[in-house]
Protein backbone atom coordinates (compact mmCIF):
# COMPACT_ATOMS: atom_id res chain seq x y z
CA UNK A 1 0.00 0.00 0.00
CA UNK A 2 1.04 3.62 -0.91
CA UNK A 3 1.66 5.90 2.11
CA UNK A 4 -0.45 8.33 2.87
CA UNK A 5 0.82 11.82 2.66
CA UNK A 6 0.28 14.04 5.28
CA UNK A 7 2.23 17.62 4.73
CA UNK A 8 4.33 19.13 7.63
CA UNK A 9 3.60 22.38 8.87
CA UNK A 10 5.71 24.29 7.13
CA UNK A 11 3.96 23.05 3.68
CA UNK A 12 0.84 23.83 5.36
CA UNK A 13 -1.02 27.21 3.27
CA UNK A 14 -3.82 28.84 3.83
CA UNK A 15 -4.71 28.65 0.19
CA UNK A 16 -4.95 24.96 1.15
CA UNK A 17 -6.85 25.18 3.87
CA UNK A 18 -8.94 27.44 2.58
CA UNK A 19 -9.66 25.41 -0.53
CA UNK A 20 -10.35 22.31 1.55
CA UNK A 21 -12.91 24.66 3.51
CA UNK A 22 -14.57 25.63 0.14
CA UNK A 23 -16.96 22.45 0.29
CA UNK A 24 -19.40 22.79 2.82
CA UNK A 25 -19.30 18.67 3.11
CA UNK A 26 -15.57 18.63 4.03
CA UNK A 27 -16.15 21.70 6.57
CA UNK A 28 -19.30 19.39 8.18
CA UNK A 29 -16.48 16.42 7.86
CA UNK A 30 -13.82 18.54 9.81
CA UNK A 31 -16.22 19.83 12.16
CA UNK A 32 -17.65 15.75 13.16
CA UNK A 33 -13.07 15.72 13.52
CA UNK A 34 -13.18 18.47 15.52
CA UNK A 35 -15.86 17.23 18.39
CA UNK A 36 -15.14 13.66 18.24
CA UNK A 37 -13.71 12.29 21.14
CA UNK A 38 -11.07 10.03 19.12
CA UNK A 39 -10.32 9.14 15.70
CA UNK A 40 -12.87 8.29 13.16
CA UNK A 41 -13.36 6.25 10.32
CA UNK A 42 -14.48 7.12 7.09
CA UNK A 43 -17.49 5.24 7.30
CA UNK A 44 -18.60 7.50 9.74
CA UNK A 45 -19.77 9.94 7.69
CA UNK A 46 -21.44 7.86 5.06
CA UNK A 47 -24.55 10.16 5.53
CA UNK A 48 -23.19 14.12 5.87
CA UNK A 49 -26.23 16.46 6.75
CA UNK A 50 -29.06 15.49 4.71
CA UNK A 51 -26.71 13.76 1.94
CA UNK A 52 -25.39 10.28 1.35
CA UNK A 53 -22.40 10.12 0.03
CA UNK A 54 -20.40 7.23 -2.06
CA UNK A 55 -17.43 6.28 -0.76
CA UNK A 56 -15.45 7.42 -3.75
CA UNK A 57 -16.65 10.31 -2.68
CA UNK A 58 -16.17 10.09 0.60
CA UNK A 59 -12.31 9.38 -0.23
CA UNK A 60 -11.49 12.21 -2.10
CA UNK A 61 -13.23 14.87 0.55
CA UNK A 62 -10.61 12.92 3.16
CA UNK A 63 -7.81 13.41 0.75
CA UNK A 64 -8.53 16.99 0.32
CA UNK A 65 -8.16 17.87 3.97
CA UNK A 66 -5.72 15.16 4.61
CA UNK A 67 -3.38 17.01 1.53
CA UNK A 68 -4.77 20.29 2.90
CA UNK A 69 -2.90 19.62 6.09
CA UNK A 70 -6.16 19.68 8.41
CA UNK A 71 -6.61 16.02 9.08
CA UNK A 72 -4.13 12.75 9.73
CA UNK A 73 -5.44 9.70 8.66
CA UNK A 74 -3.88 6.47 9.84
CA UNK A 75 -4.31 2.63 8.77
CA UNK A 76 -5.46 0.19 11.29
CA UNK A 77 -6.57 -2.95 9.20
CA UNK A 78 -8.62 -2.41 6.39
CA UNK A 79 -9.65 0.97 7.97
CA UNK A 80 -8.69 4.54 8.40
CA UNK A 81 -8.76 6.70 11.43
CA UNK A 82 -9.01 10.25 10.96
CA UNK A 83 -8.26 13.43 13.56
CA UNK A 84 -7.70 16.79 13.28
CA UNK A 85 -4.24 18.36 13.25
CA UNK A 86 -5.81 21.42 15.67
CA UNK A 87 -3.06 21.50 18.08
CA UNK A 88 -0.27 21.64 15.59
CA UNK A 89 -2.61 24.09 13.19
CA UNK A 90 -3.08 26.42 16.40
CA UNK A 91 0.23 27.58 16.97
CA UNK A 92 1.00 28.27 12.63
CA UNK A 93 -2.56 30.03 12.05
CA UNK A 94 -3.53 31.59 15.20
CA UNK A 95 -7.44 31.93 15.11
CA UNK A 96 -8.19 31.69 11.36
CA UNK A 97 -9.63 28.24 11.34
CA UNK A 98 -11.69 29.27 14.14
CA UNK A 99 -12.75 32.12 12.20
CA UNK A 100 -13.45 29.98 9.35
CA UNK A 101 -15.58 27.51 11.13
CA UNK A 102 -17.54 29.99 13.45
CA UNK A 103 -18.51 31.70 10.05
CA UNK A 104 -19.68 28.52 8.76
CA UNK A 105 -21.96 28.01 11.61
CA UNK A 106 -23.49 31.07 11.38
CA UNK A 107 -24.77 30.64 7.68
CA UNK A 108 -26.03 27.35 9.06
CA UNK A 109 -28.14 28.81 11.70
CA UNK A 110 -29.30 31.97 9.00
CA UNK A 111 -30.41 29.36 6.55
CA UNK A 112 -32.43 27.52 9.01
Amino acid sequence: MRPLFHPSLSEITVQGILYAFSDPVRVQIYLQLMNADCSLNCSTFTNVGTNSLAKSTLSLHFKILREAGLIRSERKGVELKNHTRCNELKDKFGPLITAIIDAYKEELAAAS
